[in-house]
């Protein structure tokens, strides 16, 4: 199986995962084959990145009744490798992989127990303004925040 384009060396970037959110597969989360159906990656994905971004400090602040700033999903792809079985506890890894004016690019890895890559992805955040709908560029604070996470 030929690699997504976003990892050159599957075992390097492996490696550079240093944030991991822990999921088990419910039963109402399979399909009628028995393993996960395909549509729960994201949610799985969502999750994690909203625990990664707690711990970054920055999910308080978008969260923040009297912040101007939220985030959106500007765009969110996962690639399946191996299936996934009801029951099975997963590790969802999150990294930011690129940091742009008023956006994050973010990538995930899917374990299972064994360590075996069960999916990837990757997606874009981008900042915006509450009111207008509008790209806010990140602060100094806000880029140190996202920045000890790459």
């Amino acid at each position: 199986m030929a690699l997504p384009s976003y990892i050159e060396d599957m075992k390097e970037w492996k490696k550079s995962f240093q944030f991991f959110f822990p999921v088990t597969v419910r039963f109402s989360e399979t399909d009628a084959f028995g393993h996960l159906n395909n549509t729960v990656a994201f949610v799985y994905f969502e999750h994690a990145r909203i625990q990664f971004l707690k711990e970054s400090g920055l999910m308080q602040q978008w969260m923040n009744q009297n912040g101007a700033k939220i985030p959106v999903t500007a765009d969110l792809h996962c690639d399946y490798m191996n299936q996934v079985f009801f029951d099975e506890v997963l590790q969802i890894g999150v990294k930011v992989s690129d940091v742009g004016r008023s956006s994050v690019e973010l990538q995930y890895i899917v374990l299972n127990q064994s360590n075996i890559v069960c999916m990837t992805g990757r997606g874009r955040m981008v900042q915006i303004s509450k009111k207008t709908g509008k790209a806010i560029p990140w602060d100094e604070k806000e880029l140190g925040m996202l920045r000890k996470r790459s």
